[in-house]
């Protein structure tokens, strides 16, 4: 037996002198709980106590080797505490106490003693386990003990995803020969025993040592003296138990195994760094590609939006008018189909952007990354602000279309009012000139001339009357000169030409006159009843077209008080038919006077009066086309009544239905306000309360539905105002689209939030906390905050400022020195603070691993330790390494980590 003190000697132990699973104190507190039920009886089995003394042996010897020794017999060697004094001081690189030097009974309880007393310092229960026993050679006992060793210095740091000691080596065995076919680690006792699990282990790390597919799972001895030799060559670790024990044991010992299976574990662990490296870069690479997929929609989605409003925009500033109704009515059902079909989808687009924005930047927030900056141009500014132009845009333009609408309605009334006019006038010149050029009195009788005389008078008297429709004309071509009428040449044209042909008339009407005067004197008879007849008739027959035309103007109304007017004029024309008809009968009584006259005397009359045209068939034809024309102009009239009564229905619908929508909208927004700041219950319920709310403001989209159809309807009626209702169509669009807009900004800050907290760890009951703290301090209940108010909140929740500190405080919460902070600003900060997150350090950290410690990595390292993707992505991003002991090859890590986080330039 070497000497204890000699050992101590010649190998000088420290903090780092090895010893798998050296470091300080823990408890094994909840491992050993677990191991109470181990029954030492069980020890006294042959095979098991077999299997565990040559294990621990061993075991005990890969350690005692580093100090030059070793131990022979398990219960024999330990006896005088100095060799278990020595074990331990190896394993956990500490000094114990100086033993004893005496070989008296006494001494060698001493020494057991101290050992003991260091194992419980480490946290471990020793239970049952005396000096005396070991002193005494208790075969049961010492076992006990070096199993507590070697579960305290070798097992118990084990542990993958927050499992026990036990649980945890057991997974890292499960996954690591989870691809090998026959393999099915169960326990740490029968699922070794076709030693398939120990191959598997060592192919899977060392993959050069082991031809695992010439194993047989029917030849357990062979696969497990290979897996004992190939670790024992190889990987240092020596052979601890025996192939024939354990095949010819029905249920190998488990601790045996568990001792045996955790050098292996020990001796992986350089590789099992390497794959907590590899995971860790991977996690933060998957982080920055999404990021960048984001990005990249972004990106796409706002050049999509600003290429529309872009397109849009200069149609909708186009205020060139047309030429007809019909073009303006085509412009005007184009404006209603971008505003019912192509605008709304781009507002959700639109909301959609501002939503998926909100989201990156608060990914990024989270995963220490800085925040994303949108190429030139596309910020979420720029998009509002073309929006706002589009919008300035859109404001004036149904306007300017329903107001030309209206002018060329205008226009075309007055134009048809021209020609008719016109036309009722050139009628009545037609052959005038020719009449008033002929010189038929230089041939006539002295009775001829008279009655030349007197119808040149009645000419003149039908001449004078015409003078109020010449004026007419010109006023009416004079009106669509200042409207701008598109065909005003044609109108100034037969204006001018009747203008001229007027003047003409004047002249000739004057020199035959003139002409007629000069012979008067030598004509004397006259026929008085001719003379009277046409002077009555001519006015008549003038009132009679007069009457004919104004039955047959047209009219344009837009209310019923206008209608109401025409109606009530037409009424008061109707009261004057009496007293016209009776007229007629006197005018034609004139004319079978004459005519009686004439044939009592036996005088030949040569033909019709020679003072008039107007005969009494033609005063009879007229009054009979007027007596034709009155009801026509009473049905025109009331159907126009009944359009315009139909018009009053549609105002009052459509008001009817505003008033409902109009305040319901209004109604939304005040309870979403209320909504965004009384929020109660977890981001969870908050959310799903908010969803709710939010179909029930989509199920109410039918009601805005039927409102547009009402709309059209409206439109389609060329109805122009509504004195019913406050609310027009546009203020609805808008209200509905901001509610849209608004409920869906509130969805995505909770669920922002919830991002935020299960990114950071935030509890439940701490996101209350900051929301009733929040809500404390937001005085004016508009979801954000001064910085005074934001300082006393900070103060409430335990910060100690000063004016260096908050100010640094405010530039985080408050980047764009806007002077408010937000809910989520203040969760984000709060987040920041309490919580852990990774660094561009512990990313170099980890490739520092991945390239064994060298301060490059080469693509060879990245494609074996990363999945082929993320692989791929580190190269293409990757800078040369320019470092003095660089190779060819060689990949800067340190730079690209860094860039992750923002704190350089790639």
């Amino acid at each position: 037996m070497v000497d204890y003190h000699a050992a101590n000697q010649s190998y000088q132990y420290g903090p780092n002198s090895g010893g798998n699973g050296a470091g300080g104190g823990g408890s094994m507190g909840d491992y050993m709980a677990q191991e109470d039920d181990w029954d030492r009886d069980l020890l006294l089995d042959p095979a098991w106590e077999k299997q565990q003394r040559k294990t621990f042996t061993a075991w005990c010897n890969s350690h005692l080797r580093k100090a030059g020794t070793q131990i022979e017999n398990i219960d024999e060697d330990f006896r005088d505490g100095l060799k278990l004094m020595l074990l331990l001081e190896v394993i956990s690189g500490e000094r114990l106490p100086k033993p004893e030097r005496g070989k008296m009974r006494v001494h060698k309880i001493n020494n057991v003693n101290k050992a003991l007393d260091f194992i419980a310092s480490k946290g471990v229960k020793l239970v049952s386990i005396g000096a005396e026993e070991i002193v005494d050679g208790n075969a049961k006992m010492t076992l006990g003990m070096i199993w507590t060793i070697i579960l305290r210095f070798a097992i118990q740091d084990i542990s993958v995803e927050e499992t026990s000691a036990k649980e945890g080596l057991l997974l890292w065995c499960q996954r690591k020969t989870a691809p090998y076919k026959n393999v099915n680690v169960q326990n740490f006792h029968i699922s070794w025993k076709d030693g398939l699990a120990f191959n598997a282990l060592i192919h899977r790390h060392r993959p050069e040592l082991i031809e695992y597919d010439k194993l047989r799972k029917d030849d357990p001895v062979t696969n497990l003296n290979n897996a004992f030799e190939v670790a024992e060559k190889y990987l240092d670790i020596p052979k601890m138990l025996d192939a024939e024990d354990i095949v010819g044991t029905l249920r190998p010992d488990e601790k045996a195994i568990m001792t045996y299976v955790s050098c292996f574990y020990h001796a992986f662990s350089g590789a099992q760094k390497a794959e907590t490296a590899a995971n860790r870069i991977c996690k933060v690479l998957a982080v920055n590609q999404e990021n960048e997929h984001l990005m990249e929609d972004y990106e796409r989605l706002a050049s999509d939006l600003l290429e529309w409003i872009r397109r849009t925009i200069p149609w909708l500033e186009d205020r060139v008018p047309q030429k007809t109704i019909q073009e303006m009515q085509q412009k005007l059902e184009d404006f209603r189909d971008y505003r019912r079909v192509h605008k709304p989808p781009k507002v959700q687009e639109k909301c959609q952007l501002e939503i998926n924005f909100n989201t990156l930047q608060t990914k990024l927030r989270l995963s220490n990354r800085p925040a994303f900056m949108p190429s030139e141009g596309k910020m979420v500014s720029d998009i509002n602000n073309g929006w706002q132009h589009l919008e300035q845009a859109e404001k004036g333009y149904e306007e300017w279309l329903l107001n030309e609408i209206r002018r060329l309605e205008r226009l075309d009334h007055l134009a048809e009012k021209f020609r008719q006019k016109a036309s009722i006038h050139e009628a009545w010149t037609d052959g005038k000139e020719a009449m008033l050029k002929h010189r038929d009195y230089e041939t006539a009788t002295l009775s001829d001339i008279k009655a030349l005389i007197r119808k040149h008078e009645a000419f003149e008297s039908d001449l004078a009357a015409h003078q109020d429709r010449v004026e007419q004309i010109a006023a009416i071509a004079q009106e669509l000169n200042e409207l701008d009428y598109y065909d005003s040449h044609n109108v100034n044209t037969r204006c001018q030409k009747i203008c001229d042909q007027w003047d003409a008339l004047g002249s000739l009407t004057q020199s035959r006159r003139e002409a007629l005067e000069k012979t008067e004197k030598q004509l004397e008879t006259i026929d008085q009843l001719h003379l009277e007849y046409a002077k009555r008739a001519a006015p008549f027959n003038n009132w009679m077209e007069s009457a004919m035309e104004d039955l047959q103007d047209m009219f344009i109304v837009h209310t019923i008080e206008e209608i109401e007017g025409l109606i009530s004029a037409h009424d008061q024309f109707k009261s004057t038919l009496p007293d016209a008809d009776r007229e007629r009968e006197a005018i034609l009584a004139i004319h079978k006077e004459a005519q009686r006259i004439a044939e009592s005397n036996h005088i030949k009359l040569s033909g019709s009066n020679p003072y008039t045209t107007v005969t009494p068939q033609i005063i009879n034809s007229k009054w009979e086309k007027v007596q034709q024309l009155v009801p026509k102009r009473d049905h025109a009239l009331l159907e126009e009544q009944s359009k315009q009564q139909s018009n009053e229905r549609l105002r009052r619908q459509f008001a009817s239905q505003a008033n409902i929508v109009g305040p319901w909208i209004q109604t939304k927004m005040e309870e979403i306000g209320r909504i965004s700041i009384e929020m109660n219950g977890t981001l969870e319920d908050q959310l799903n309360h908010l969803k709710r709310y939010e179909r029930s403001i989509v199920d109410y989209k039918p009601n805005l539905d039927l409102l547009e159809q009402q709309h059209q309807l409206i439109q389609e009626a060329l109805i122009f105002d509504n004195k019913h209702t406050n609310y027009t169509m546009e203020h609805i669009r808008v209200g509905w689209e901001q509610l849209l807009t608004t409920i869906a900004r509130t969805i995505n800050e909770v669920e922002n939030q919830i991002l935020t907290r299960d990114a950071k760890g935030i509890s439940q009951e701490q996101m209350q906390e900051f929301r009733a703290s929040f809500n404390h301090f937001d005085k004016k209940q508009t979801g954000s905050m001064d910085s005074d108010d934001f300082r006393a909140l900070l103060i409430s929740t335990g910060y100690s400022l000063g004016d260096a500190e908050f100010n640094r405080i405010m530039s985080v919460v408050d980047p764009n020195h806007s002077g408010l902070v937000t809910f989520q600003a203040f969760i984000d900060f709060m987040s920041r603070e309490t919580t852990d997150t990774d660094t561009a350090d512990q990313v170099i950290a980890s490739f520092k691993v991945l390239a064994g410690d060298k301060n490059f990595i080469t693509a060879e390292e990245l494609r074996r330790e990363l999945p082929p993707d993320q692989a791929e992505y580190c190269i293409a991003r990757m800078a040369p390494y320019q470092g003095p002991d660089a190779v060819p090859g060689a990949l800067d890590y340190k730079s690209f980590s860094t860039a992750l986080y923002g704190e350089s330039d790639l």
